[in-house]
């Protein structure tokens, strides 16, 4: 921790606190994750290794980079890239809502992240505004893997208890007499929002919408243009810079592609140079 200036506690959970720190040597500006109870309890230390072990294997934009892990008095503090907010933050400071553009863009970064992981068959289990970390340029990460897991297939024996539980006979789950459908609630969503809604909030999982499907919705297509567009435009800046940085020609030094022309070019570039 010597290497580190606290700058600010930023954060508070049941394991651990979080703080805002800079390198003293590099000047990066990090946050680090100090568990509270020591790395001889069973419980924070396999929180601690999960964690680690999940960040260590998975690596996307759209997940909060793991720098390094260290012990200091026997407590684990594991050191993280610096993010600007949470999105709890942004919809505090938005009782009414936050705008279009930022939800969708909030969703799809989302929807990339948890994609990504769901490839790897890792289950994050605690998704929640203050697990969604956004940067000053708007990029979403997510971090707290403390109860993520790794999923395998499931034993024969495991599926039967899964698919015939006796115990599971007869029992229904409760629903409300007067149940306000998704139109009624938001009355002002566009179609499109809604059906995205309708394909995340279905019971039975295999009508549920993956996250493959959701970001293929429709409701991501004037988004997915957007970002057509910004991707051009930021191949034309570069493409101009690229053309900026390229040295002008000396007058009367071009020659004809040829092997001969190579040779002069050659001459002309150490003609000027001293013999030693």
């Amino acid at each position: 921790m010597e290497k580190y200036e606290k700058l600010a506690k930023i954060g508070e959970g049941s394991y651990g606190v979080v703080f805002k720190c800079r390198n003293k040597s590099s000047g990066q500006v990090v946050a680090i994750k100090k568990f509270l109870e020591s790395e001889d309890d069973p419980v924070v230390k396999k929180i601690a290794l999960r964690e680690i072990r999940m960040l260590k294997q998975l690596k996307h934009q759209n997940l909060v980079n793991l720098i390094e892990v260290f012990r200091r008095k026997r407590k684990m503090h594991l050191v993280f890239e610096y993010c600007d907010h949470t999105l709890l933050n942004e919809l505090e400071r938005n009782p009414n809502g936050v705008a279009d553009g930022m939800v969708k863009s909030v969703l799809w970064q989302t929807l990339q992240a948890l994609n990504f992981c769901h490839k790897h068959n890792c289950i994050h289990r605690d998704v929640k505004p203050e697990n969604i970390l956004i940067t000053k340029q708007g990029i979403i990460k997510i971090c707290d893997f403390g109860f993520a897991r790794i999923l395998r297939k499931l034993i024969p024996r495991h599926q039967s208890i899964f698919k015939s539980n006796q115990f599971f006979h007869g029992i229904s789950i409760p629903e409300p007499e007067d149940m306000e459908t998704l139109e009624e609630k938001f009355s002002d969503a566009d179609p499109e929002a809604l059906n995205f809604m309708k394909g995340c909030l279905k019971m039975n999982p295999d009508d549920r919408l993956t996250c493959t499907q959701l970001l293929e919705s429709p409701y991501f297509d004037s988004f997915r243009e957007d970002q057509v567009k910004r991707k051009a435009r930021n191949v034309g800046k570069s493409r101009r810079r690229q053309q900026n940085q390229l040295l002008p020609l000396i007058p009367g030094s071009y020659v004809s592609p040829t092997p001969d022309g190579r040779k002069q070019v050659l001459q002309l570039k150490f003609d000027h140079l001293p013999n030693i």
